[in-house]
């Protein structure tokens, strides 16, 4: 890729690849929809290769397009991350982030660290399973707690610790009584989130993941899996310090016993090189629990 490549236009090439869409794109950017058909003209000039197929059915990547849309949205991210930085840095802030899962507790770690660093302001981000790495590129938080699966491409990461996971269910659910489930106790259930977060669930099942899939992202955050499963809409499988710290009279938790336990890691931007994300990467596996 040419060192000398415009950001801006890698941005409204982005926002066109993503919704396949001159228009909506040109909206969402906030400018003509002819300057925006001219910079992306200008992009393939420079790159020297097609980069859209436009017809009557609509706007497609080309094979070139689909390559530059994988390389340019981490690029992207890591100057959105630049940028973020560099206002934070021209505000007079002195701030670190941390981003955590729902169920897990930075607190320890945050007062270890602030010890070396005192005059800094530590603030926190809670972060989802979509968002959880995101978060990183694009510069929101400095360094993020993850849960597994997880994307580790262009991040760093140092295992912490691992929990069960267990099954969500309405109370009165037939296998509250067994205290114990497996995999295959639940094959008639209806999985209320994204199956690749649940990768062990697509290979017991993959006809009824997929279809269940598009459904489930309906439900992005626990607080909205959880009222879905004390409707008895379905079930949700999380870790076991999620499930504690969610506790409601009408939804209750199995263990099950065929489920590995998730990993949860500390990981941080790959490309970046601070003190600080160190002495924090110290102190979170300082408090982690023991393996």
């Amino acid at each position: 890729m040419n060192a000398d490549l415009d950001l801006r236009k890698l941005r409204y090439f982005a926002a066109v690849a993503e919704t396949l869409s001159f228009g909506r794109a040109a909206e969402q950017l906030r400018i003509a929809q002819p300057v925006l058909s001219r910079q992306i003209r200008a992009l393939e000039q420079e790159l020297g290769m097609q980069l859209f197929v436009r017809d009557t059915r609509g706007t497609e990547l080309t094979d070139n397009g689909r390559v530059l849309l994988a390389e340019a949205q981490p690029l992207l991210a890591s100057a959105a991350a630049v940028r973020r930085r560099v206002a934070i840095a021209a505000r007079g802030e002195d701030v670190f982030t941390v981003g955590f899962m729902p169920g897990l507790t930075v607190t320890d770690a945050v007062r270890v660290f602030r010890r070396g660093v005192p005059s800094v302001e530590v603030r926190v981000m809670r972060t989802g399973w979509e968002e959880q790495v995101a978060v990183l590129h694009d510069g929101r938080a400095d360094v993020s707690y993850l849960r597994e699966p997880f994307n580790s491409v262009g991040i760093r990461t140092v295992f912490l610790q691992e929990e069960p996971r267990v099954v969500m269910l309405p109370t009165g659910h037939p296998l509250i009584s067994a205290n114990q489930v497996t995999m295959k106790d639940l094959g008639s259930e209806v999985l209320l989130q994204d199956p690749a977060a649940v990768p062990e669930w697509s290979t017991a099942q993959p006809a009824r993941a997929a279809l269940q899939g598009a459904a489930a992202r309906k439900s992005r955050t626990v607080e909205e899996k959880l009222e879905l499963v004390a409707g008895g809409a379905g079930i949700a499988i999380l870790p076991l310090s999620t499930a504690q710290f969610y506790r409601r009279p009408d939804v209750t938790f199995c263990t099950i016993t065929d489920l590995a336990p998730t990993a949860v890691h500390i990981a941080w931007e790959a490309s970046r090189t601070s003190e600080r994300v160190t002495a924090f990467i110290d102190a979170a596996q300082a408090v982690a629990a023991p393996r």
